[in-house]
């Protein structure tokens, strides 16, 4: 079967990856990918924002690399993107970085959340303790909401990812999951299935199952991603995704190019 494209990736430039653009690309081809894009962790105004991205001065950098990776593996589709943190009040910036080179696509993703808690991160995981869950996520799906309907990104990264750890609330999100979704179609902004969660303490990808679902009744369109960290995550579980995509309702999957849509058949 022809694959879906791989759009989410990374390099060492955010400091929590390994291997180079050439190498996934080399690990694309082996496993059989026709179309991948690449997706690092853009920079923000200041360097010293956090400790899991690239700086400024090295998005060229960035950008040369994955160019590279497109004239030694001419056969493979490599799409140019940015994985990028939506906090409220950063869109200038998001659009400052938009202008800079002619992105395929831009992943919207939410790490941060009230207080700039980045609730993914393992090394602030005790600030889970005694808080409620549903708050937390509800704080999440309001950022999410607002990342997706803003029209700055073409794709949705991880969109249930305060699940990571195992943090799950017992109170219906479904007005969550709805408010967002509704969004997503008002933004033009697709989800991606992010088959990383299966390597996480949730052991499921994200989205969910009931948000899966749900996005195949409004027909919120989708992407693929492995949220690739080295060359051999590339394009992994995509068999059993694709068939929970289906089943959960999905016939076709989102291709980004320069940043207009083309809609593609399961």
């Amino acid at each position: 079967m022809t694959w879906p494209a791989d759009y989410h990736m990374h390099t060492p430039l955010c400091l929590h990856a390994t291997g180079q653009p050439v190498e996934y690309a080399a690990r694309a081809v082996e496993v059989g990918l026709t179309e991948i894009g690449f997706s690092d962790h853009s920079p923000m105004r200041q360097d010293d924002f956090d400790n899991w991205r690239m700086k400024f001065s090295e998005l060229d950098g960035y950008v040369e690399a994955v160019r590279q990776a497109q004239r030694d593996f001419p056969s493979l589709v490599i799409r140019l993107g940015l994985e990028v943190d939506y906090l409220p009040g950063q869109e200038d910036w998001i659009r400052e970085l938009a202008a800079r080179h002619p992105w395929d696509y831009f992943i919207g993703s939410v790490h941060y959340v009230s207080g700039g808690w980045d609730i993914d991160n393992p090394a602030k995981l005790s600030r889970w303790t005694g808080l409620d869950v549903y708050e937390v996520w509800t704080d999440y799906f309001e950022r999410l909401t607002l990342a997706a309907s803003s029209g700055l990104f073409q794709i949705i990264g991880h969109a249930d990812l305060p699940k990571k750890f195992g943090h799950r609330p017992d109170r219906d999100c479904a007005p969550l999951f709805e408010r967002f979704l509704n969004g997503a179609l008002k933004g033009g902004a697709a989800i991606e299935l992010n088959t990383a969660g299966l390597r996480k303490d949730c052991r499921e990808i994200y989205p969910g199952p009931e948000l899966l679902r749900r996005a195949a009744e409004k027909r919120v369109p989708i992407t693929f991603g492995s949220d690739a960290h080295a060359p051999g995550d590339v394009g992994a579980s995509f068999a059993g995704v694709v068939q929970l995509a289906r089943a959960a309702g999905h016939t076709h999957w989102r291709r980004w190019t320069q940043r207009q849509a083309a809609t593609v058949a399961l």
